[in-house]
């Protein structure tokens, strides 16, 4: 079985990113003028790469930072199943010290491997993967397309690499991520290997702070 190569990216900044503020799966923000920077400057890094196609989320920030391939004529295909996880109803605001304590207590739950566990209308990480699973099954099950461009969200990012990695989803906070920041992912003979890993050298140029929101 010929290697089949998986670039996958956070999407650029977005005010809320820049302000600290959760975005989740409600909030479908623009990327700001820093996060057009970086898309720019990933696709000048990785514009050599001959994509096969393209996905992303559907929020408007995974379809921008992609703008400049798409531009080029590369196919793309947006999936619900991108999404970034529902934080519920902290979406979209500033947080409270509440908020923190919860997060800290979901955070202990995930990490003693309650993966149901979630905040009020919200989703868990088994919500996720469900849900990401049958994207990555479409994906891989295209024999073509031997190059392809996955552009989703933090938490979404470490919740995708973990389950392509076949780790528990306990430690996937080990998979750390900025904006804009790629894994790329080998996949022969039904594994997965990780050739590069919340590389952000594409982005050493631009004035940037690292934001997990």
């Amino acid at each position: 079985m010929n290697a089949k190569h998986i670039y996958i990216i956070r999407h650029g900044e977005t005010d809320f990113n820049k302000k600290g503020y959760v975005q989740g799966s409600s909030i479908d923000s623009n990327l700001n003028e820093l996060g057009t920077l970086q898309s720019e400057a990933f696709f000048k890094k990785y514009n050599h790469v001959a994509f096969d196609k393209i996905y992303t989320s559907n929020l408007k920030r995974t379809h921008q930072t992609v703008l400049p391939f798409s531009t080029t004529g590369i196919p793309v295909e947006s999936h619900q199943g991108l999404n970034e996880i529902s934080w519920g109803e902290k979406e979209g605001r500033k947080l409270t010290e509440q908020d923190d304590k919860n997060h800290m207590k979901l955070l202990y739950e995930w990490q003693s491997g309650n993966y149901d566990y979630k905040l009020e209308d919200a989703e868990s990480p088994n919500d996720v993967v469900k849900r990401q699973k049958e994207v990555m099954e479409q994906i891989l099950s295209k024999t073509d397309e031997k190059n392809v461009l996955i552009c989703t969200h933090g938490r979404a990012m470490k919740i995708l690499v973990s389950h392509l990695m076949d780790e528990p989803l306990s430690k996937m906070d080990q998979y750390e991520h900025s904006n804009l920041a790629l894994y790329h992912l080998v996949y022969k003979n039904g594994l997965f290997r990780i050739v590069q890993a919340n590389d952000i050298r594409h982005l050493e140029k631009i004035q940037t702070k690292i934001h997990v929101s």
